[in-house]
């Protein structure tokens, strides 16, 4: 069985993927998946984020 689609799972590395969004092309780490949103966590330097975001808008790395 071979699926090319990559799966989005906690731990995975995934990129933003939303023009109308801030963190647009932002790469990050997700903590945990619900129906249909992702909690992807940021880290920049001395900064973190944990954001809410839509599984739609989410890729992959």
């Amino acid at each position: 069985m071979q699926n090319s689609e990559k799966v989005i799972l906690p731990g995975s590395s995934v990129i933003v993927k939303d023009p109308t969004s801030i963190y647009n092309g932002y790469k990050g780490f997700v903590q945990r998946i619900t129906e249909e949103s992702a909690a992807v966590l940021f880290e920049g330097g001395n900064w973190d984020k944990l954001l809410t975001i839509p599984l739609k808008f989410l890729d992959p790395v």
